[in-house]
């Protein structure tokens, strides 16, 4: 099961304040030399953290592992993805006023424009996930529409508690299961934790889990005192 870690909250940070840092680029090296297997940015119509430079830059620096562009299945995006040949594209549904995505793609309302950006850019070799919400007719849908994989969305398990969380557990299990058996990859993601991942994790067929959010914000208390030791030093260091 390979970790995909999504980067864009580093530039989510860089942009509150208009500036060049933190880097999601070198994140991304850090994310690698960590264990990550892949590194995934969402490029939104209104560019809100990552950017096109940002993309760019992560397709030229970030080397031997999967690049993984989220993205609407707009025209302008598609055109986008056949100049920039990431390893995957997942296309995931999006809302202007929203704050992250809120749940798995309407196949059947936007289904004619969905099979056309998979037959556009499959036809280049890049292969396509569905990001989908966790229900046997998303899944059978994905695969009618042509699609490579899927991604499950798992934001409704990672916000419920105790006999829903379960119910919502099955249901996943559930789509991973059937996604499986139609011959299709399986991945899963959106709102997993270190609190709640392990669930998920054992699910046998899961190809890949695409975290981001809640591992941005961990490396932020985990790397804070090295951080401040630093400036520290640098402080220290020129009053001498």
């Amino acid at each position: 099961m390979i970790l995909g870690v999504n980067v864009d909250h580093v530039a989510t940070v860089r942009e509150a304040r208009g500036e060049s840092e933190p880097d999601p680029v070198i994140a991304a090296k850090m994310a690698i030399d960590g264990g990550a297997d892949g590194i995934t940015v969402h490029l939104r119509e209104d560019r809100r953290h990552i950017n096109d430079r940002d993309l760019l830059r992560v397709k030229k620096n970030v080397r031997n592992v999967e690049l993984n562009l989220e993205m609407a299945a707009t025209k302008e995006m598609v055109m986008i993805a056949l100049k920039v040949k990431p390893d995957l594209v997942t296309l995931v549904p999006e809302k202007r006023a929203e704050l992250t995505t809120e749940g798995g793609l309407d196949l059947v309302k936007s289904g004619k424009k969905i099979r056309k950006a998979i037959d556009e850019i499959q036809s280049r070799n890049i292969p396509v996930s569905l990001f989908i919400n966790p229900t046997i007719k998303d899944v059978q849908m994905s695969k009618k529409l042509g699609a490579a994989m899927i991604e499950i969305h798992t934001g409704l398990y990672a916000n419920a508690k105790g006999k829903r969380q379960t119910a919502e557990l099955a249901r996943v299990r559930k789509a991973v299961k059937s996604g499986s058996e139609m011959g299709l990859l399986v991945n899963a993601g959106h709102g997993l934790k270190y609190s709640n991942v392990k669930k998920i994790a054992s699910i046998k067929g899961i190809r890949g889990l695409y975290i981001g959010h809640s591992i941005v914000a961990n490396s932020v208390y985990r790397g804070m005192k090295s951080a401040v030791k630093e400036m520290k030093r640098l402080i220290r260091q020129s009053q001498k």
